[in-house]
């Protein structure tokens, strides 16, 4: 659970997202100046990223993931 996708066309790199995130999950692509997702296994589901991004490029969904263990 948590961010499932950062609209890169709808992106305009305005750094909302990035200056409101309680846990340092997004960042900007300085080459792009678009946001991405760094940690998203940090992520809490707080939903402020989707809530204030003007251009509702965000999309954060509740529902929880299962995800396949990485072998070593």
């Amino acid at each position: 659970m948590g961010i499932r996708k950062i609209d890169q066309q709808l992106c305009t790199g305005c750094r909302i997202c990035v200056d409101h995130c309680p846990m340092d999950v997004i960042r900007m692509d300085e080459e792009i100046d678009k946001a991405y997702i760094a940690h998203l296994s940090d992520c809490q589901l707080c939903l402020i990223c989707e809530t204030d991004c003007p251009e509702k490029a965000i999309y954060v969904s509740p529902d929880r993931e299962r995800r396949v263990p990485l072998p070593w």
